[in-house]
């Protein structure tokens, strides 16, 4: 049987995570999964025929360590998913920027580099809107993610001067739709749509994780987010084994006209949720088993 490692973090306490539903169906066509820790330096990778990275979920507070494993992981010859090309240029959300010159509808972003003066009422001026939000630019479940008002920025600046005095950050407009209408994540493995979310906030909040108490729910994608989505996917280089896309409305904001702007382009640890499609994870196994041996596919 072939042996495939889940990259994951220490401890999952406090985080909700679905990837145990592929076991079963990977077992089924002849694989053995592990879960192991990306910290640990231990592991004889080569023991692997595959490394899928899942639930690292805190790579965002030591990245060049995060890096380094994955080095390592690619040295010793296991077969890395995603590859280290695409984590390299997913890590940091400058990215956008490639997907934008692309022609890609982006949510409008200001890119501030770390130890840059954080000009947040010039951001309002220049965005023409009441809400902000600012995150750093290498970020995971809204860690560190503040939505403002000219007030309260004003009255946080100097925490959020200190917070992102080393750290890059992207300042963008906050989108009304999130808190009215929610999230819409699509899961692609492969070439292949799997399945489509939404992801709405808990009440008086805008972070739709579960983790903050956002509500999930599958849907079937209106035809034109499929199309953003897959004109998105179709931009990157080399093609993932697996991908997330997150988008918004724009319903709420000026000069509103129903488009959908990419939000994030996950490729490094999204959630896929298995639980909200029961054919989701059967379907990862087999897209992961002929990604793995094209022959599979005869």
């Amino acid at each position: 049987m072939k042996k495939v490692a889940f990259l994951s973090i220490d401890s999952l306490d406090g985080f909700v995570c679905y990837d145990h539903l592929l076991e079963a169906p990977l077992r089924a066509i002849g694989w053995q999964v592990e879960t192991v820790s990306w910290h640990r330096n231990d592991v004889s990778w080569q023991d692997y025929d595959a490394v899928l990275i899942r639930s690292t979920w805190d790579y965002q507070d030591n990245p060049e360590a995060f890096l380094k494993a994955l080095e390592a992981i690619e040295d010793s010859g296991a077969h890395l998913e995603n590859p280290l090309e695409l984590v390299r240029w997913n890590l940091h959300k400058g990215y956008l920027r490639d997907l934008e010159r692309q022609g890609i509808l982006v949510v409008p972003t200001l890119f501030r580099d770390a130890g840059a003066p954080l000009n947040l009422g010039d951001a309002f001026a220049d965005a023409g809107v009441n809400e902000l939000v600012i995150k750093p630019a290498i970020s995971a479940n809204a860690d560190q993610t503040f939505r403002l008002t000219p007030e309260s920025a004003n009255a946080r600046q100097e925490e959020l001067q200190r917070i992102f005095k080393e750290r890059d950050a992207l300042i963008q407009p906050f989108f009304p739709a999130i808190a009215a209408e929610g999230e819409f994540s699509l899961f692609f493995f492969g070439d292949t749509f799997s399945h489509a979310i939404l992801k709405t906030p808990k009440t008086d909040d805008f972070r739709v994780q579960e983790e903050h108490g956002g509500r999930l729910q599958a849907i079937v994608p209106e035809p034109w987010l499929l199309e953003a989505a897959e004109e998105a996917l179709s931009a990157i280089r080399p093609k993932p084994l697996y991908a997330r896309a997150d988008f918004v409305r724009d319903t709420g904001l000026p000069g509103a006209s129903g488009q959908f702007y990419l939000m994030e382009m996950e490729l490094i640890e999204p959630s896929l949720y298995f639980n909200l499609d029961p054919d989701a994870a059967p379907r990862f196994a087999r897209v992961f088993n002929a990604w793995m041996d094209p022959s599979a596919e005869e």
